[in-house]
């Protein structure tokens, strides 16, 4: 495969057999893999305490439909 570099970027390379662009800057992509994984650990994180809440919303108002019968003698 030949590549050309790309003018004024010396970290991005072209391949001549596709016309795609190829990064060379190892450094960047793994601070660009770090920061991906950090966002999709913290989305996790955010949907598990959002499921956790709403399992909370449902036990409270099931305590508050026993709390009722009891009340009304059901």
């Amino acid at each position: 495969m030949d590549y050309i570099k790309v003018k004024d970027k010396d970290f991005l390379y072209r391949n001549k057999d596709n016309n795609s662009i190829i990064n060379s800057d190892y450094d960047s992509y793994k601070i660009y893999e770090e920061l991906y994984k950090s966002k999709y650990n913290e989305k996790k994180r955010i949907e598990s305490i959002e499921n956790d809440l709403n399992d909370l919303k449902n036990d409270l108002n099931e305590i508050k439909n026993l709390l009722r019968n009891l009340a009304n003698g059901s």
